[in-house]
C-alpha cells in the first residue's frame, strides 16, 4: 500500500513515464486534428467587417456561388443529350419468335387473322421508336432529359424522349392503341411480354464525354482580385459582393494549405499548441497534485478525458457530423470533480475546452460558452449523492448556454427575427446528454478503481446484506460501528475531511469481528472466552480482525478505500491489553512484541486517522466507571495524546490544529451521548 512520502527524490525512471504520457497523449490528439490550414476570419452578409484592412495577399478568382452555378448548369444541362445505341435485330427476333408461337398455339387463342398482323405492325412501331431499360428510362427522368440521341451505323439522330418506351408502355400500348377493332381481353392471352425487350444501349462513355464538354463551356469565376487588392476594412458593411469575395479568399487559403509544405507546418503548429496545453496541465499536477501520479487509475482518467473529448470533437468538424455544442462537456467537470476534486475538476475543463478550440472556426464563442458551462457544472454539483443533483445540474447548464448565447445574439443582432433558434436545439440536446453521466460515472468507477459518493451513501444503508448480517451476528459491534460513524463524520466536517467517505468506513472497519464475535466485549453476555485462552492465543484472535476484515471484504466486492479503513483503524499498533498482562506475568523476560502487533499500517490520510481516533476513544469511554466531563476529557486528551506519540500519524497530512478540534469535538459529543453531570463540590470543614 502506498503512503505519503515528503522526502522523493529525483527520478529518471518517473521522468521517462511523465515524458511518455506527454508524448503519447500529444501525438493521439494532434494526430486527429483537421490538418488543412484555417481562415481564421469570422464574417457574415450585412454583418460589420471586425477585423482591420484586409487586402489579398496573392490573387484569386472570385467563385459564382453554389445557387448561380446551379443554375447556369441547370440551364447549359437542357440541351444536352444522352447517347443511345439501336440494336435492330432484335426487331426481327421477336416478330420471328411471335410467327413460331402463332404458327404452334397462338393460331388457336386469335379469332381471326388480322390480330397477328395487328401485332407485328404495332411491334415495328415500338420498334422503330425504340424500348429502354428500366434503369435508363429512370436515368432519362431524373434528369429531366428532353431528347436523346440514337446511333445507327455511325449515323446520329436526335429524337424525343417521350417518344420512347418503357416495357411497361408498350405492353400497354399494344392493348390499348386500337381497342375498338381488336379486343383487348384476347390480347391478353397472347402474353405479348414475351415479345417485348429493350432495344436501346446506353453509352456511357460518349454521354459523359458530352456532358463534360457542355459543363466546360460554364465559367467558374466571373471577376479577379489582384495580389495586393483592399478586399474590406475594419466597420465596413459586409455586402454580398464582398461576402462572395471572402469566400473565394477563404476557398483558395484552403487550397494552398494542401500543399505539403502547408500541411508540415500546419502539424508544427498544432503539436507546438496542444504541447503547451498538455505540459501546463502536467505542470499543474506536479505543482499541486503530485500524489495524482502515484495513482494509475486516476492518472488514466485525467489523460484518456484529455484525449477523448478533443478526438470526438475533431472527427465530428472533419466528418461534418451534426454540431458540437452537442457534446456535453460539462460531464468534464462532473466527473473529475465526483472522483477528485473541484479544482482539478476546473482545470482539465480550461484544458480540454482549449485544447479543442484549435479544430473549430469560431473559438471564442465556444471558449466563453463552455467555460461558463463548466464552472456552473462545478458550483452545482460539489457532491453528488442524488440522482436529482444530476438534473439540476444539467438545467442550469442548459440555461447558461442559452442565456449567454442569447446575450451574443442581441449584441450582434439588430432584428430579433433573425436569431438562430436552431443552437438552442443543440443546448438542448447537450443538457439531456449530460444526463448520462450518472450511469458513466458508475462505469468508470468499475474501470479506474473510484470510490463516488454516490456509492459510499448506497454502502452506508444499514439495509446492506452485508451490515445487516453483522447486526445479528455481531450485535455490539454494529452498535460500536454505528456510534463511530456519526462521531467520524462529525469529526470529519469539523476539520473539512470528507465526511461521507470516512462515515462509510467507521460501518465496516469491524466487520472482520463477525468471525469471532463472541472474543470482543461488546458482543459478550456474562461468557469471556479469552479465560481459556493464553495471553498469546487471546492477543492473535483478536488481531485476526484485521485480515478477517479484509477478506470479508474483498468477498463483497467493497471498495479499495473502504479495505483501507478496515486496514488501518489500529494501525501498526500493539494489542495492549494483552501485552501488558503478559509482560506483568512474565518479569523479567524479553517478550516479543510481533506476536500482539497488528498487521495492518498507519493511517496516511485525514479520514483514516480521524477512524482511529474515534474507534480508540469510542471503545475506551464504554469503561469509564463515571461519565463526568473532567473524566471523559482526561479520557480523550490521553488516548489521542498517546496515538501522536506512538507516530501513528506521521504519515497522515493531519495537523495538530485538525487533532486539537477533532478532541474537543469528542469530549462535546461524549459528553452528550453519556449525559454527563457536574461534579458537586465538597463541604470544606472549617
Amino acid at each position: 500500500m502506498k503512503t505519503l512520502n515528503s522526502n522523493r527524490h529525483f527520478s529518471y525512471k518517473d521522468l521517462l513515464y511523465k515524458a511518455l504520457i506527454f508524448i503519447t497523449t500529444t501525438f493521439i490528439i494532434v494526430y486527429f486534428l483537421p490538418k488543412e490550414g484555417k481562415f481564421n476570419y469570422e464574417f457574415d452578409i450585412n454583418k460589420p467587417w471586425k477585423y482591420g484592412l484586409l487586402q489579398a495577399s496573392f490573387g484569386f478568382p472570385i467563385y459564382k456561388n453554389e445557387q448561380q452555378v446551379q443554375k447556369e448548369q441547370d440551364s447549359i444541362l437542357a440541351a444536352y443529350q444522352p447517347y443511345f445505341n439501336i440494336d435492330k435485330e432484335i426487331a426481327g427476333a421477336m416478330q420471328k419468335k411471335l410467327r413460331e408461337d402463332y404458327n404452334k398455339n397462338l393460331r388457336n387463342v386469335l379469332p381471326v387473322s388480322n390480330y397477328i398482323r395487328y401485332i407485328e405492325r404495332t411491334l415495328d412501331h415500338i420498334y422503330s421508336h425504340g424500348i429502354l431499360s428500366i434503369e435508363d428510362a429512370e436515368l432519362i427522368a431524373q434528369d429531366s432529359i428532353r431528347n436523346i440521341l440514337l446511333i445507327d451505323k455511325n449515323m446520329g439522330s436526335s429524337k424525343p424522349a417521350n417518344q420512347l418506351y418503357t416495357i411497361k408502355e408498350a405492353y400497354e400500348h399494344l392493348l390499348d392503341v386500337d381497342t375498338a377493332y381488336y379486343d383487348k381481353r384476347i390480347l391478353q392471352l397472347c402474353n405479348l411480354n414475351n415479345y417485348l425487350t429493350p432495344n436501346l444501349i446506353y453509352d456511357k462513355e460518349k454521354s459523359e464525354s458530352a456532358r463534360q464538354d457542355l459543363l466546360s463551356n460554364i465559367s467558374w469565376a466571373n471577376g479577379y482580385v489582384l495580389n495586393g487588392q483592399k478586399i474590406i476594412d475594419r466597420g465596413e458593411i459586409v455586402n454580398e459582393q464582398t461576402y462572395n469575395i471572402l469566400l473565394s479568399l477563404q476557398k483558395e487559403w484552403e487550397k494552398r494549405s494542401e500543399s505539403t509544405k502547408e500541411i508540415r507546418l500546419t502539424i508544427m503548429g498544432q503539436t507546438l499548441f496542444v504541447g503547451i496545453f498538455v505540459l501546463f496541465f502536467m505542470i499543474y499536477l506536479e505543482l499541486f497534485r503530485k500524489k495524482y501520479y502515484e495513482r494509475k487509475g486516476t492518472l488514466t482518467l485525467l489523460f484518456a478525458l484529455i484525449v477523448f473529448f478533443p478526438v470526438v470533437l475533431s472527427i465530428m468538424v472533419a466528418q461534418n457530423i451534426s454540431n458540437v455544442y452537442v457534446i456535453p462537456f460539462a460531464m468534464i467537470p462532473i466527473i473529475v470533480g465526483v472522483f477528485l476534486d473541484s479544482r482539478t475538476a476546473f482545470v482539465a475543463h480550461v484544458i480540454i475546452i482549449l485544447l479543442c478550440s484549435i479544430s473549430l472556426r469560431y473559438p471564442h464563442e465556444f471558449i466563453i460558452l463552455q467555460a461558463a458551462t463548466g464552472m456552473t457544472a462545478i458550483y452545482s454539483l460539489r457532491e453528488l449523492s442524488q440522482r436529482s443533483q444530476l438534473l439540476r445540474t444539467a438545467i442550469l447548464g442548459f440555461l447558461c448556454y442559452t442565456l449567454l448565447y442569447f446575450a451574443f445574439e442581441l449584441i450582434h443582432e439588430d432584428d430579433l427575427t433573425k436569431l438562430n433558434t436552431r443552437m438552442y436545439i443543440y443546448f438542448g440536446i447537450n443538457g439531456i446528454l449530460l444526463l448520462f453521466a450518472y450511469p458513466l460515472l458508475f462505469i468508470l468507477e468499475k474501470i479506474f478503481g473510484f470510490t463516488s459518493n454516490v456509492t459510499l451513501v448506497e454502502l452506508s444503508n444499514i439495509n446492506n446484506s452485508l451490515l445487516r448480517e453483522m447486526s445479528e451476528i455481531a450485535p455490539g459491534t454494529f452498535q460500536h460501528s454505528l456510534q463511530m460513524a456519526n462521531l467520524a463524520a462529525e469529526a470529519a466536517n469539523k476539520i473539512g475531511a470528507n465526511s461521507q467517505l470516512v462515515r462509510t468506513g467507521a460501518l465496516y472497519h469491524d466487520i472482520g469481528k463477525m468471525v469471532n464475535p463472541a472474543f470482543f466485549t461488546e458482543n459478550q453476555s456474562g461468557v469471556n472466552p479469552h479465560k481459556s485462552l493464553s495471553y498469546e492465543q487471546s492477543a492473535q484472535v483478536i488481531i485476526s480482525h484485521i485480515t478477517d476484515g479484509v477478506k470479508l471484504a474483498e468477498k463483497h466486492n467493497l471498495p479499495k478505500v473502504i479495505k483501507e479503513f478496515i486496514d488501518t483503524h489500529h494501525g501498526h499498533g500493539v494489542a495492549k491489553y494483552f501485552y501488558i498482562s503478559y509482560q506483568n506475568e512474565h518479569p523479567g523476560e524479553e517478550v516479543s512484541i510481533e506476536k500482539f502487533q497488528y498487521p495492518g499500517v498507519n493511517p496516511f490520510t485525514k479520514e483514516q486517522a480521524i477512524l482511529m481516533m474515534a474507534d480508540a476513544v469510542e471503545a475506551a469511554s464504554r469503561s469509564l466507571d463515571e461519565y463526568t466531563e473532567e473524566n471523559i476529557g482526561s479520557l480523550v486528551d490521553k488516548i489521542i495524546d498517546s496515538q501522536v506519540n506512538d507516530g501513528y500519524f506521521k504519515e497522515c497530512p493531519i495537523t495538530f490544529k485538525d487533532i486539537s478540534q477533532v478532541k474537543a469535538l469528542f469530549k462535546e459529543k461524549l459528553k452528550t451521548i453519556y449525559h454527563t453531570r457536574i461534579t458537586y463540590p465538597e463541604l470544606k470543614k472549617s
